[in-house]
């Protein structure tokens, strides 16, 4: 991606990083990062499906049946495209409660994601105002190991994540050198969309589509509850494309190989492939974002049209 040092940087940033995070088990006991081989352990594993029922996410409920009611689903807001810009190890993560983790490579990566927090204001401010609407900013939290958040504690394990009820991103940035190595996803885009996939969740949170759907899951059955939640995710995954096209027609900011490597991340972080990774094997019962080959397609969907109302993924039968 074009970045200089004349590019804007987010003043909407909160670092964390170094505080801890205010939280634990009862008894003082810290909470695992790590299990043998490169996985995490079984009890990170029962912590985190624990709080993805916190946050509404039932692991275990099946992606199959017929097809939800997606009746009253608010639909994309119908915008026109901008103006075309010319042609052209696992077991030892850093941040952990206690640790500083404060050095160059840490603070550039701190610049870029503030920088790509920026350009993502200046998208959907410029969005919102073509269709009536005041885009709100939020803020972008980093932080080391775990931290608090109104949605509840948030750790690393999770990876990034978006909390509706503050209105925040997380992410801590261990996240990329995980997403890197054991991943094999690397490169300055594929960082870029994971921030924006995050920044989708906060659209969607002001269209009032987030809403809509947990209302939605509130009267189904369990297994078309979990139907709804990862068409919400590869909503998202659309919504990102949609950015990565729109800012390119404004700020020029895409360079060869990008695109690939954001579609190689979307792919590396299926819900088949991470499975596949941390265990071995997959269990399309506890998918909760979408298949690899779903999160490209939607990515590739939202870029190539670069209009929001091309992502409506509820009504689509194929998602």
């Amino acid at each position: 991606m074009r970045y200089d040092e004349q590019d804007r940087e987010s003043k909407n940033v909160e670092d964390r990083r170094g505080q801890g995070g205010g939280f634990g088990l009862p008894g003082g006991i810290q909470i695992p990062m790590g299990g043998g081989r490169g996985g995490f352990s079984l009890t990170t594993m029962l912590i985190i499906g624990a709080l993805m029922l916190f946050f509404g996410f039932n692991p275990l409920d099946l992606l199959r049946g017929g097809a939800p009611d997606m009746s009253g689903m608010p639909q994309m807001p119908r915008v026109e495209p901008g103006p075309q810009a010319s042609p052209r190890s696992p077991f030892e993560i850093p941040g952990l409660p206690g640790q500083q983790v404060q050095n160059k490579n840490t603070d550039e990566m701190k610049r870029f994601v503030s920088r790509v927090l920026a350009d993502t204001e200046d998208v959907w401010s410029r969005v919102f105002k073509g269709f009536g609407r005041k885009y709100e900013e939020p803020p972008l939290v980093l932080f080391s190991g775990r931290t608090q958040t109104a949605c509840g504690p948030g750790m690393s394990a999770m990876g990034p994540f978006y909390c509706p009820l503050d209105r925040k991103v997380y992410i801590d940035l261990v996240f990329y050198e995980e997403l890197r190595r054991r991943f094999q996803a690397p490169g300055d885009f594929a960082q870029a969309y994971v921030v924006a996939h995050e920044i989708g969740h906060h659209v969607q949170t002001l269209l009032g589509i987030a809403d809509k759907v947990q209302q939605m899951k509130q009267r189904l059955p369990e297994r078309q509850a979990n139907q709804v939640q990862v068409r919400m995710e590869l909503q998202a995954d659309c919504l990102s494309g949609v950015w990565a096209n729109l800012n390119h027609q404004l700020k020029n900011r895409l360079q060869p190989g990008d695109i690939e490597e954001g579609l190689n991340a979307a792919a590396q972080i299926g819900d088949d492939m991470i499975q596949r990774k941390t265990q071995g094997h997959v269990v399309p019962d506890a998918f909760t974002h979408g298949t690899s080959q779903q999160r490209v397609r939607w990515f590739r969907r939202g870029f190539e049209t670069g209009q929001m109302q091309s992502c409506d993924t509820f009504n689509s039968n194929d998602p």
